[in-house]
């Protein structure tokens, strides 16, 4: 078994998906281990994404992250980073194939629902990033 690490972004919780998107993610055979909803500060969000920090998006994406409220959760499942990776979709939700959280939920290539950890090291440092071994079952 792998874990892997999500996060509902504000746009999921604003428009009250939470509950929807949890339950399409148990469906598909993950467990959840841990699970937290927080609002990020403009430094945590800054600290979670500095990978982009180069990009040209990062000022817009830290803007989204601290606009509301998040829930950030531990999922585990067999090959889960992956297989979180294809339940999400498609980054762009119009490019999402039918059934995926993005195609769903999202509105458009920012406000996109959901992240997902791509990779277990990813996974590993953004799980211990929200969570310390305690919280996590």
């Amino acid at each position: 078994m792998q874990k892997t690490f999500t996060i509902l972004k504000p746009d999921s919780v604003q428009a009250g998906n939470v509950g929807a998107i949890l339950q399409t993610i148990e469906k598909e055979g993950f467990t959840i281990r841990a699970l937290k909803m927080l609002h990020l500060s403009q430094k945590e969000a800054e600290g979670f994404y500095y990978v982009h920090k180069e990009r040209p998006f990062f000022g817009s994406l830290v803007k989204f992250m601290t606009e509301g409220p998040i829930v950030a959760a531990v999922l585990e499942a067999e090959d889960a980073v992956q297989k979180l990776r294809k339940v999400m979709g498609a980054t762009d939700p119009a490019k999402a194939e039918a059934g995926t959280i993005r195609k769903l939920f999202a509105t458009n290539i920012e406000r996109n629902a959901i992240h997902g950890s791509d990779g277990p090291d990813t996974a590993a440092f953004e799980i211990a990033y929200f969570f310390n071994q305690l919280e996590i079952t």
